[in-house]
């Protein structure tokens, strides 16, 4: 049987509402992140001509665009709010996967859930059958690398299942399904690209979560893909996309971010933190790191906040000279802040032999900061957010308390916190009441 059809039989023929109680609270937690990543970067230029485009394309519908108060079509929301939630770097990631699967299946979730009236223990399997999916592709590849990790490139497939599960798709649909959306999920990044992160492209999150919706849609339609995508073991590993050890969910495995910017740089980023002091001069900042970190665009001055977002150096020396609060979410104005700038100019960043090896399971750094009184050294092996680092909900409530700040009321994000705090036993219509609003932060 191919792989992609035994992955399929899986997603259709789970029992319904049978998630463990763990993975329906780990769901809550990823809600409420996501819904802060989101409203963190709906203003910025990447969700705002996203949600343009989404209007102009796919028109109008019944599906909430999240904190807007617009309603577009199934994929038009979903476009729209997979672009906010990914817009800053800040959505929740996963580090076999190395990528961001929740900015492409909760949005692609919610978007047809809602046009379908499903029921609340329904959209739960759907956003785990989803997770499940997009991470166990992506898992299964060999050690990607940073021309070929992008999101976009497997969370269709997460999208796909997702749609497929609350379109009710039987086994041999909902592999073809997940074929069409693996082979038509987008490239991302053509070759002879170097800054890539830079622009508004980014991980190309909000077209694959396109791709996966209408490959379901088509699947029940009767279209067919090529459903031996995942039959080529030097490509994929088999055991990874198809076992299910003690039966722990993906998504449990899941990373948060406390800061806006690529998880590669958290750990340097919760070394500096934890060493600076206020208001001293920094004279030297070193940071060594593993391999890939290298492979960023890393500028020193970057002229965007996908510039920023994808730069040690500048997002480091934010960190130095500003604090935790500065990179929650980051404010454009940094980027033509001099003393930051000059900061940037001068860090250090190499690779460490010690980490060698490290990626991706870790993605650890040591940092050596002078703060006047000689060099001090830490090493972060498991940065804030980690699975071995984990941030309890009281944390991530105040990660959306700080980066929703520029978009929502304080009373509107305390609304958002305790409809999703209540989501067990109140469901998803009060969550949903409680995204459906069109305001601005003073």
């Amino acid at each position: 049987m191919h792989a992609l059809a035994q992955l399929a039989e899986f997603v259709s023929n789970h029992p319904a509402g049978a998630l463990p109680a763990r993975t329906r609270e780990a769901i809550s937690l990823l809600l409420l992140d996501l819904f802060g990543a989101t409203a963190a970067g709906l203003h910025s230029p990447l969700a705002a001509a996203a949600r343009q485009a989404a209007s102009d394309i796919y028109g109008k519908g019944d599906v909430q665009v999240w904190l807007t108060g617009q309603r577009l079509s199934i994929a038009g929301a979903a476009m729209a709010n997979s672009a906010a939630a990914s817009a800053l770097d800040i959505d929740d990631g996963h580090r076999g996967a190395a990528g961001h699967a929740g900015a492409g299946v909760i949005p692609a979730a919610l978007a047809v859930g809602q046009a379908a009236g499903a029921s609340d223990a329904d959209i739960l399997d759907a956003i785990a059958l989803g997770y499940e999916v997009a991470l166990r592709v992506a898992s299964s590849r060999p050690t990607p690398t940073i021309e070929t990790y992008a999101s976009g490139r497997w969370v269709g497939y997460g999208a796909a299942a997702a749609a497929g599960r609350l379109l009710g798709l039987d086994g041999r649909k909902m592999a073809h399904a997940l074929a069409i959306a693996g082979g038509e999920s987008p490239v991302v990044f053509p070759t002879g690209t170097s800054k890539f992160q830079g622009s508004t492209v980014k991980e190309g999150i909000p077209p694959a979560v396109v791709a996966g919706i209408t490959a379901a849609f088509r699947a029940r339609a009767g279209a067919t893909g090529p459903i031996d995508l995942l039959n080529n073991e030097e490509r994929y590993d088999r055991a990874i996309l198809l076992d299910r050890p003690d039966e722990v969910w993906e998504l449990e495995k899941c990373y948060l971010k406390p800061y806006a910017c690529c998880r590669y740089m958290h750990a340097a980023i919760d070394a500096i933190l934890s060493m600076r002091q206020h208001g001293r001069d920094i004279s030297e900042l070193r940071i060594e790191t593993f391999p890939q970190a290298l492979r960023l665009a890393n500028e020193r001055a970057p002229n965007s906040l996908e510039g920023g977002q994808y730069s040690f150096y500048f997002s480091c020396a934010l960190a130095a000279l500003r604090g935790s609060d500065a990179l929650q979410p980051v404010d454009p104005d940094s980027l033509r802040d001099a003393e930051i700038l000059e900061l940037a100019n001068r860090i250090e960043l190499a690779t460490s032999p010690d980490f060698a090896a490290s990626f991706p399971v870790r993605t650890p750094a040591r940092v050596l900061m002078n703060q006047g009184e000689g060099l001090q050294e830490l090493v972060v092996d498991y940065p804030l957010g980690d699975v071995a680092n984990p941030m309890n909900w009281d944390q991530v409530a105040n990660k959306f308390t700080n980066i929703g700040r520029v978009s929502l009321s304080k009373d509107s994000q305390q609304g958002i916190i305790a409809a999703v705090g209540g989501l067990g036993a109140n469901g998803f219509a009060p969550v949903l009441a409680a995204l459906d609003i069109s305001e601005t932060a003073g």
